[in-house]
C-alpha cells in the first residue's frame, strides 16, 4: 500500500505543479479548452492544493502538507491582492486567515519536532 500512496502523492503533486506553471495547457489537454481570466487563478490555487495533497499523502507528513498549502496560498493570494488584478471582498480576510493558520501550523510543527513526533 505504501508504494501506491507514494505513487498517488507524486502524481497529484506533478499535476499540481503543471496547474501552477502552465494552467492553460492543462486545461487544453484535459478539457479541450484554454483557460483564461479568473479560471487561471482558480487553476493555480487548485495546483497549490494538489501539491499540498501530494505532500500530505507522502508517508508521515500530513502536518507538512497543510503547512505547504497554507503558506503557498497565503503568498499567492497576497500577490494577487498586491498586484490588484483580482481583488474581491473576501481576498484580504482570506489572506489573513491563511496567515494565521500558517502561523499555528508552524508553531505545531516546531513543537512536534522538539518532542520528536512527526
Amino acid at each position: 500500500m505504501k508504494r501506491v500512496l507514494v505513487f498517488a502523492a507524486v502524481s497529484e503533486a506533478a499535476t499540481g505543479m503543471a496547474l501552477l506553471v502552465v494552467p492553460s495547457l492543462v486545461g487544453q489537454l484535459l478539457f479541450g479548452a484554454e483557460l483564461t481570466g479568473i479560471a487561471l487563478t482558480v487553476a493555480r490555487v487548485t495546483g497549490i492544493a494538489l501539491i499540498a495533497l501530494g505532500v500530505a499523502c507522502w508517508p508521515g507528513t500530513p502536518l507538512v502538507g497543510m503547512l505547504t498549502y497554507s503558506a503557498a496560498v497565503t503568498l499567492y493570494l497576497g500577490y494577487l491582492g498586491i498586484s490588484g488584478e483580482w481583488v474581491g471582498l473576501l481576498l484580504w480576510p482570506a489572506v489573513v486567515v491563511h496567515a494565521i493558520l500558517m502561523t499555528l501550523l508552524v508553531r505545531t510543527w516546531f513543537k512536534d519536532r522538539q518532542t520528536g513526533e512527526q
